[in-house]
């Protein structure tokens, strides 16, 4: 069903507040999770909430809406995904749905016709959903674009394809069998052209970047996806300096409306830009937190792990930064007042991360460093994320994306303590719930589904999968507001529909929270509002 663009009867009166809503079931989402059915917005704030003849008797407004019984949230908040890089993958080749590499070519062949770049660039493939489930290679690429530099970042964003040109554009030469280069090397030991660690970096870093007004179309396409789906703030994981300038530039003329959480990446540049001088904090855009990665991804093996891996028994994965260096910019964060926030997927990872944390925070804090992803952790580490007040911000909705086959890479038993949800939150009470879209779809509630069904958007499995580790409703809602705000440092100006919090809130057609648990993904963002103002 296609949502309506716009829902409620509006009526013009008064001018003692901007906008009231009433008539609706309102989820506050504060301490005691409270209904209300009508609140009152002033100058981009909650000015009053409660029931509907209460708000619409003592307030006046310009703008009134009934909602007649819709269900109103907090604007949802994704903790770490990346905006910006979204922003440009939606300029280039789109190849999330594509079902084998002969698919591929196509999707590239028509985007050429289309493209204003000398560089073919796509994102999204995922050898794990082709019929045969083998690493491509750069021999179809070649074939296709003799002559053309083309790159292709895998789903995860660790990995990616780049065909003979853009090997050689980039110096990198595809004669060379050369782990540091590559790990994925052909029979012949010669590169296959897919691509991970500092060789991937060095292929991106030759691609040219999008002109500004480029960028920009791209930032506003996200923007308009991101609304659409009821967030109102999202992250930025890994920016460098030019990156922040522009979309504060970008949201101070007004070009940019969505809110945004910024992790800074870990050089000196912009170290000394931002977070030698402080936090940087505007009502849109948030820098207080820098963003480390200990390994790489599952999917290519590149998740660093105890013990080798089940499907490839010479390996346990990569150290994507030595933790001697980890540790040195994590004491400069602690000393400059800097979260430290770190991608951490395999159990070694975890471990390593939390020795870090732990040698620095002691004990228990308020100084809400987090480990992202956390998705195995050797049940001996488990309660140092308790003891450290470790925060993990999870993606509930790359458990269903993975456990067909995580299995094959990691075995039965340490799939036990994999995505374990439940077992995280209780640590310290808390967690946040994200997608690191665009790895993901930009769908907040899929990602409840996932966290509370424990099911994939088809309803996969039947009986769920390892529903041990599912989140209540309310938790998954919390993870998505509340303490996803807090997980940012932002819990005292959002994640609640509370009075002198900004007024950022979405309408559903149907109640999440009580409705049916497998129609949960076919329910549909009527309206989003930003600060009062309706921008979806």
């Amino acid at each position: 069903m296609k949502p309506p663009s716009a829902f409620g009867r509006e009526n013009y009166i008064g001018m003692n507040m901007d906008l009231i809503i009433h008539n609706a079931k309102i989820y506050t989402v504060d301490e005691k999770f409270s209904t209300v059915e009508s609140f009152a917005v002033k100058d981009g704030k909650i000015a009053a909430t409660g029931k509907s003849k209460y708000i619409l008797e003592k307030y006046s407004a310009d703008k009134i809406i009934d909602f007649n019984g819709k269900y109103i949230y907090p604007g949802f908040i994704d903790p770490h995904s990346h905006f910006y890089d979204y922003g440009k993958i939606l300029l280039n080749a789109d190849l999330t749905g594509a079902c084998s590499f002969e698919e591929i070519i196509e999707i590239l062949l028509d985007h050429k016709k289309k493209r204003e770049s000398d560089w073919i660039t796509g994102h999204g493939w995922d050898q794990n959903k082709w019929k045969v489930q083998k690493y491509p290679t750069r021999d179809q690429l070649d074939r296709a674009f003799p002559d053309t530099p083309v790159v292709l970042t895998r789903t995860c964003t660790h990995a990616a394809l780049a065909n003979t040109e853009a090997l050689r554009r980039a110096g990198i030469d595809p004669g060379k069998s050369d782990e540091y280069v590559s790990q994925f090397l052909s029979e012949k030991g010669k590169l296959t052209g897919v691509v991970a660690g500092s060789a991937k970096n060095l292929l991106m870093n030759q691609i040219p970047e999008p002109g500004s007004k480029d960028i920009l179309r791209g930032l506003k396409m996200a923007q308009e996806k991101c609304f659409a789906a009821g967030l109102t703030t999202v992250c930025n994981a890994g920016d460098e300096k030019r990156t922040i300038e522009l979309l504060d530039s970008y949201q101070k003329k007004g070009d940019l409306k969505i809110r945004i959480y910024s992790m800074l990446k870990p050089v000196k540049e912009n170290f000394e830009a931002f977070m030698y001088k402080g936090v940087y904090r505007t009502d849109r855009l948030n820098v207080c937190s820098v963003k480390l990665f200990a390994d790489g991804a599952l999917g290519s093996r590149g998740a660093l792990l105890i013990e080798p891996y089940c499907d490839d028994t010479g390996s346990n994965g990569l150290h994507a930064e030595t933790p001697e260096n980890m540790r040195s910019i994590s004491e400069k964060a602690f000393s400059y007042g800097y979260q430290v926030n770190t991608h951490c997927i395999g159990d070694l990872a975890a471990r390593i991360v939390l020795d870090i944390y732990g040698s620095i925070l002691k004990g228990p804090n308020d100084k809400r460093w987090r480990i992202e992803h956390a998705q195995i952790i050797h049940p001996a580490d488990l309660d140092r994320f308790g003891k450290y007040s470790v925060i993990p911000s999870v993606q509930a909705i790359h458990a269903m994306s993975d456990m067909e086959w995580a299995v094959k890479r990691i075995g039965r038993e340490r799939m036990k303590h994999s995505y374990i949800y439940k077992d995280l939150l209780n640590q310290n009470g808390w967690l946040a719930n994200g997608s690191d879209f665009p790895v993901e779809p930009v769908n907040p509630l899929l990602g409840f589904y996932a966290a509370v069904a424990r099911k994939n958007e088809k309803g996969h499995p039947p009986g769920g999968f390892q529903t041990e580790n599912a989140l209540s409703r309310e938790e998954a809602l919390r993870s998505m507001t509340i303490w996803a705000a807090r997980a940012n440092f932002e819990d005292a100006v959002k994640g609640t529909i509370e009075p002198g919090k900004y007024a950022d809130f979405v309408i559903t057609n149907d109640d999440i929270m009580e409705t049916g648990i497998d129609n949960i993904k076919n329910i549909y963002i009527i309206n989003t509002f930003l600060g009062g103002e309706k921008v979806n």
